[in-house]
C-alpha cells in the first residue's frame, strides 16, 4: 500500500486544540489524524455496510436530495 499525503486547512486555535488532545493522547497531530479518520470509516461501515470499491478522489456518492 502505498502512503499519499494530503494537506486541510484549519483554523489556527482549532490546530492548537488538536494537538493539545493529540499530546495528551501521546501521538503526534499525523497520528492522531489518522486514528479520527479510522474511527470514522469504521463507524460509517458499521451504518452503511463496508467499503468495497474505492472510488476516485473526484466521484461523489452522497445520495441525491428526497
Amino acid at each position: 500500500m502505498s502512503v499519499k499525503s494530503v494537506s486541510i486547512r484549519m483554523e489556527e486555535e482549532m490546530l492548537k486544540k488538536l494537538a493539545y488532545v493529540a499530546d495528551y493522547e501521546g501521538r503526534s497531530v499525523n497520528s492522531h489524524v489518522l486514528v479520527l479518520i479510522r474511527q470514522n470509516i469504521q463507524s460509517f461501515e458499521r451504518e452503511h455496510g463496508a467499503i468495497t470499491a474505492p472510488l476516485a478522489a473526484d466521484e461523489c456518492v452522497k445520495p441525491g436530495k428526497k
